[in-house]
């Protein structure tokens, strides 16, 4: 049994058979909970840590 993944962008767990598994052509594998994640980080370029619905915004936000 495969246990939960954590999304490359967002930071929320995802359960087994869900979620968009992404291979980058130096072989790294990131794992996406939605589209809204998938394209905020290849397409759109963006930060976790700049948008505000993110748990690395929150991590970030709670040290400063």
């Amino acid at each position: 049994m495969m246990g939960t993944r954590r999304c490359a962008f967002c930071g929320r767990e995802i359960p087994p058979g869900r979620g968009i598994m992404y291979v980058k052509t130096d072989g790294t594998v990131l794992f996406f909970c939605s589209s809204k994640c998938r394209k905020n980080y290849l397409k759109l370029g963006r930060k976790p840590r700049k948008i505000k619905w993110t748990a690395a915004y929150r991590q970030a936000a709670k040290k400063s």
